[in-house]
């Protein structure tokens, strides 16, 4: 299956062009500073930090943003793990990636969808699990973005 996906069009455009590689790669640049610029804010908000700014105020445009940088990232990474996907799926710090990701979406969904988030929004301070989660977001997220850019070092 990888091997069919190094031989399909998108891979073979991509090799062969610098500046399509280009575009695609700074497109996923760009979709991880939505992402982090947007989440690191919000999670360091819901733990404590920022008191006057209003949660209710920000958070709906923060996960929105947040969003539309991983819906990005998602799409961009898949396409740049075409160029390579041999060599990126033997890589252990892109397996970490994954793994890191696939965390940090977890652990987004069970915020997003507590009663804890609902009451937040509605304008009530943040519960002590609550805080707790939005310090390990913030930490899975640099984290995975650490670990993208170990990739290019193994």
């Amino acid at each position: 299956m990888l091997e069919a996906l190094a031989d399909s069009a998108v891979a073979s455009a991509l090799r062969r062009s610098a500046t399509l590689y280009l575009l695609v790669n700074a497109s996923h640049i760009l979709g991880l500073a939505l992402l982090i610029g947007a989440i690191l804010p919000l999670d360091l908000r819901l733990a404590g930090a920022f008191p006057r700014t209003p949660i209710p105020a920000i958070a709906p445009l923060l996960r929105g943003m947040a969003v539309a940088g991983l819906a990005m990232t998602i799409l961009t990474g898949a396409v740049l793990f075409t160029a390579n996907p041999l060599d990126y799926a033997t890589n252990p710090a892109f397996r970490v990636k994954l793994l890191l990701i696939a965390a940090a979406l977890l652990n987004a969904a069970l915020v997003t969808r507590s009663a804890a988030w609902s009451r937040v929004i509605a304008g009530d301070p943040p519960a002590p699990h609550l805080r707790a989660m939005a310090l390990l977001s913030a930490l899975l997220w640099v984290a995975t973005l650490l670990a993208g850019r170990w990739i290019g070092f193994l």
